[in-house]
């Protein structure tokens, strides 16, 4: 039996269902102030497209450095949330609040 994960991992190969599902735990972050959560989300797409080995090639970032933001207890900067993400094909973007 696959875990959640597993599955989820399955979809998120899809650079759409990427998108989406970063969107939905970006949401579920700013309702519920989870940051683990939303972390562990991305760190879900990452493994899904290759890995955090793979993530640090194309973010000039090394491996530890992005384990330690990316891990439960990780706080990334701006800048590094803002590369981690362009290396996913993905783009920070604001939004007005309602």
């Amino acid at each position: 039996m696959r875990n959640y994960r597993s599955v989820v991992k399955g979809f998120v190969i899809d650079q759409d269902e990427a998108s989406e599902y970063l969107k939905v735990a970006l949401e579920e972050y700013e309702e519920d102030g989870n940051l683990d959560a939303f972390l562990k989300a991305i760190r879900t797409v990452a493994d899904a497209q290759g890995g955090i080995s793979k993530l640090a090639e194309k973010t000039n970032l090394n491996r530890q450095h992005l384990y330690r933001s990316l891990s439960e207890n990780g706080n990334p900067t701006i800048r590094t949330l803002d590369s981690i993400l362009h290396s996913l094909g993905l783009k920070l973007s604001l939004t007005r609040a309602s």
